[in-house]
């Protein structure tokens, strides 16, 4: 049987999958492979933005992950969503559009990814977007990724910004300006009433190129060495094993937890721990899977008394259907934008030099559903979710076993540092500050969780062990640097191995303090240029690429 050739051979269809396929097939004289494990992203739910409701409660689309019993969090397994489809998370996240404080990317700097200041990241941050407010210096405006306010339509909002405001915090215009410590508009990856998911930016547009080819419900067992060169990947589609052979380079995109697996099922990671799992070792990087961040969330819950809200008067069924039509026909309506339209970046202390807490509002219940009235009706909420920004714990990623089919093994030892409970404990106390203020009045119900009887330290500490959980941001497990336990190199080429690059968020040096989709999408578009041999863009965001360069891999 003829084995395929392709140049690039991307794995995983997800965030950075699709911007590495889109970009690479601009150039005409290479072949490019896409291989994604879920199927295409046709379904209604995906572009609809308030369909993410439904995708969510009913794990559409989703690999099923669930860490290990986590002591930090009173012995609970925790649900660890990730993309199994086109477009990978950004397909089924809640589409917020972060990029963080400057001071997240000089931390990068310092820990080794001194091509990733914020200034240096800046001009593909802009190159990525359409920001549909208004123009600033710092926003893009032609991008393929549309950017707009999330909802600001809902006075709920408006009140809350006041409150805000009253109890001492800045107000931001921008989020997305260099440096945000304070609270503001969220803003969204939607775009004419559609989800801006990474597919719908940047695939679906090089789908008609003759040199890309996108294969789904494709499961990648083991990328194929000739000593130290990957030279391809063996796949299981439809039971069936296949081999496909790159020219060029095979380039990892599937997510801090696939691209660690698929590293260690290869035979790279701690070679001790490969052997033990009948895994021949290529190249012992111990750091493989280690080091694992995310952001933990924990909820303070309010009934939401006066006018009902947009989302509690929309999901009556007879108002639920005509809603969606328009939405999917026209692109118009209330369920193209999402009932959370706040949310803020903040400093516990002045003397920090990063946010530590990030606090996101949602003016809707998270289990909201379609009703009738007498029938299924639930009650109207709004919530503040204070999540630690910049957490101390670290966990790992492993093997089960040998077999690709099987689902790694996830611990993040959420909250194995006591002082993620202490930020998460000052996050709670200024969420509770800021719903306190009279400007909520009008707004404010009871407290439904925790309730006004959580008061000590030691109440709020048992509230979040009890009740926290991931706001799905999986980072660093296969990062960046140059020491014993980085996995790639600063042009994200794995150690020690020719042709093979992972480019996703597992290689980020440490988790930003904000939602880390922008920032997966800009090294994306980053990598691109490195890949294709052009010089990355300077901070005024010039190019300087004018003539391809060889890289030596």
């Amino acid at each position: 049987m003829k084995v395929e050739q392709f140049d690039y051979v991307i794995v995983g269809g997800g965030s950075a999958g699709c911007v590495m396929a889109a970009r690479l097939s601009e150039d005409n004289d290479v072949s490019v492979l896409l291989l994604e494990a879920g199927g295409r992203d046709w379904h209604p739910y995906i572009q609809i933005p308030l369909g993410v409701g439904q995708i969510r409660q009913a794990g559409m689309f989703d690999w099923g992950y669930l860490s290990t019993p986590q002591a930090g969090l009173d012995g609970r397994r925790i649900e660890l969503k990730r993309g199994k489809v086109l477009g990978g998370s950004s397909s089924i996240n809640f589409m917020a559009h972060n990029r963080g404080n400057r001071s997240d990317y000089e931390r990068w700097v310092r820990l080794g990814a001194k091509q990733w200041s914020y200034d240096h990241l800046l001009p593909y941050f802009k190159r990525l977007e359409s920001w549909r407010g208004e123009a600033a210096a710092h926003r893009g405006s032609d991008g393929p990724v549309g950017i707009t306010y999330t909802c600001d339509s809902d006075p709920l909002g408006w009140a809350v910004l006041e409150a805000a405001k009253a109890a001492g915090y800045p107000i931001f215009d921008d989020l997305n300006s260099p440096e945000p410590n304070g609270f503001g508009l969220a803003q969204s990856a939607i775009d004419r009433g559609r989800r801006a998911s990474a597919s719908r930016a940047y695939l679906r547009p090089a789908l008609g190129r003759r040199n890309l080819t996108v294969r789904t419900r494709a499961i990648a067992a083991r990328i194929l060495f000739e000593g130290k060169t990957a030279v391809g990947l063996q796949y299981l589609r439809s039971d069936k094993l296949g081999e496909i052979r790159a020219r060029r380079e095979v380039i990892l995109t599937s997510g801090a937890f696939n691209s660690p697996q698929l590293l260690m099922l290869s035979g790279i990671g701690d070679a001790d721990a490969l052997r033990k799992l009948n895994i021949t070792p290529v190249q012992h990087l111990p750091g493989v899977g280690a080091n694992l961040q995310d952001h933990l969330s924990i909820p303070l819950t309010y009934q939401r008394i006066g006018a009902e809200s947009a989302l509690h008067r929309m999901l009556r069924i007879d108002r639920l259907v005509p809603a969606l039509l328009n939405a999917l026909v026209a692109g118009k309506g209330p369920a193209t934008i999402l009932p959370s339209g706040i949310n803020s970046i903040l400093r516990t202390r002045p003397e920090l030099d990063a946010p530590d807490i990030q606090i996101i509002f949602g003016a809707g219940a998270l289990e909201a559903r379609p009703w009738l009235p007498g029938f299924n009706q639930w009650q109207d909420l709004f919530y503040l979710r204070p999540v630690g920004a910049h957490p101390q714990s670290r966990g790992h990623v492993t093997l089960a076993s040998n077999d690709p089919c099987a689902k790694p093994v996830i611990d993040p030892r959420y909250l194995s540092c006591v002082e993620d409970v202490r930020v998460l404990r000052d996050g709670f106390r200024i969420a509770r500050e800021v719903v306190s203020q009279l400007q909520l009045d009008a707004f404010r119900g009871e407290e439904l969780s925790p309730g006004l009887a959580c008061r000590t330290d030691a109440d709020i500490d048992k509230h979040i062990r009890h009740t926290a959980t991931t706001v799905q941001h999986a980072s660093c497990t296969c990062r960046i640097g140059e020491d014993d336990m980085a996995v790639v190199d600063a042009r994200l080429r794995v150690h020690g191995i020719n042709r093979l690059r992972v480019v996703d968020a597992s290689v980020m040096p440490e988790i930003l303090s904000c939602n880390i989709h922008a920032a997966v999408l800009a090294i994306a578009e980053w990598a691109s240029d490195v890949i294709r041999g052009k010089a990355p863009m300077r901070p005024d965001g010039n190019s300087r690429d004018a003539t391809k360069e060889t890289e030596k891999n």
